[in-house]
């Protein structure tokens, strides 16, 4: 029995009209144009679906409740409205204010940002510089009232629509790899350059670009937390960014699912219905249970990340699971689909696109091997040792 409270299930109530209201209906257009209307930011701010945790004197509910993201990510990928990440600005960016911003900062910025007015970005990703974050370039001299911000982003998701980025760059001077520092650049910031709006595979309405620094002046009010410090910042947030990709993708799993289940019941081949077929059936009830079972993994870890207790080893377990199973599930219906599944009016075909990304964004499932595979050996060797 999944654990939601009675305001939250009042909450997912009101939040499912809002996208077939608000969302839905504008979702072919936007996805024609490349780009959400920021107007759809603005209105989600209005009814308070854009930013729950902040407290009420920034116009949030004040409410940290994990459950309540879980809501929103689960009935925009049920209404067929993922790129709408909303989830990116509300619970992947703003907490950083919340974290390491100094009062001053959360009273400029959290505002705008709980109302819809100002959209949050994150530049982390280089051309040469993935999940490596010790590969970056791009630099921040400090230059004693400000500092200098030179270099490149790339793949950056909301990097048009974007009014604040906190970008990551290496501390020019500093001895260590990894000392970065997070900078709050703003639009209209001097030497500030957006490319273009890039052409993807999938999530075409979900606007992602290349960012350009050229000697920006971000002043020291506008440093996020301690300079050098920015790696750890960042790694810090990622076992709740990975938490929220596992979110997505078992919900996205079971949402093809429900569309393949009810495809192949309508679909007749050699005199009956394809869900009279052995081999579809087999097929299914594999998927089934292993949908429910990472269902159930997702939903612990909710709750283990409301206790404080969400680990950055069960974060990966979660991903990667996560997204293999939806990828499997998305691949299997489209087959399922036969040459309809290739056709962009059937909903199996843009999700099959759309979820090609999941197994690389927030860490690719090779790195989420890898972080799983060295904690398996370190737990390995501690214990031969003892």
């Amino acid at each position: 029995m999944r654990q939601f409270t009675e305001e939250q299930t009042m909450f997912r109530e009101s939040y499912r009209r809002f996208l077939a209201e608000e969302i839905a209906p504008h979702m072919p257009a936007w996805r024609e144009a490349g780009i959400i209307d920021r107007g759809a930011y603005k209105k989600a701010g209005d009814r308070g679906f854009l930013m729950v945790w902040p407290e009420e004197k920034y116009g949030g509910l004040g409410d940290e409740d994990f459950r309540y993201e879980q809501v929103i990510i689960e009935e925009t990928c049920r209404a067929g409205c993922g790129e709408f990440y909303a989830t990116l600005h509300s619970r992947l960016v703003g907490p950083y204010f919340k974290r390491f911003g100094t009062a001053e900062q959360r009273d400029r910025f959290l505002p705008r940002c709980v109302s819809g007015d100002t959209i949050l970005a994150i530049a982390m990703t280089e051309p040469d510089a993935g999940s490596d974050l010790a590969g970056m370039r791009s630099t921040a001299e400090d230059k004693g009232d400000h500092f200098l911000l030179n270099g490149s982003k790339t793949y950056i998701s909301n990097g048009i629509n974007g009014d604040v980025v906190i970008v990551a760059a290496k501390l020019a001077g500093a001895e260590k790899k990894h000392a970065l520092v997070l900078l709050i650049v703003e639009r209209g910031m001097e030497g500030f350059e957006r490319g273009r709006n890039l052409d993807k595979m999938g999530q075409h309405a979900q606007d992602t670009a290349e960012l350009f620094f050229r000697d920006v002046k971000v002043p020291k009010a506008n440093v996020l937390g301690e300079p050098g410090q920015g790696f750890y910042y960042l790694m810090e947030g990622l076992a709740e960014e990975r938490l929220i990709s596992a979110v997505g993708a078992a919900i996205n799993a079971r949402r093809a699912f429900d569309i393949t289940r009810d495809f192949v019941t309508a679909r007749k081949l050699f005199g009956k219905a394809l869900a009279e077929q052995q081999n579809t059936q087999f097929r299914m009830a594999e998927m089934d249970a292993e949908i429910d079972l990472v269902q159930t993994y997702v939903d612990h870890l909710v709750s283990e990340h409301n206790a404080g207790r969400l680990t950055s080893i069960q974060g990966a377990k979660a991903k990667m699971l996560a997204t293999e199973i939806e990828w499997k599930m998305v691949d299997l219906g489209v087959q399922l689909h036969g040459g309809a599944g290739y056709m962009n009016e059937y909903p199996i075909c843009g999700m099959f696109t759309n979820a090609r990304i999941n197994r690389i964004l927030a860490g690719s499932s090779e790195v989420m091997r890898l972080i799983i595979g060295r904690d398996v050996f370190s737990q390995n060797y501690q214990s031969i040792l003892s």
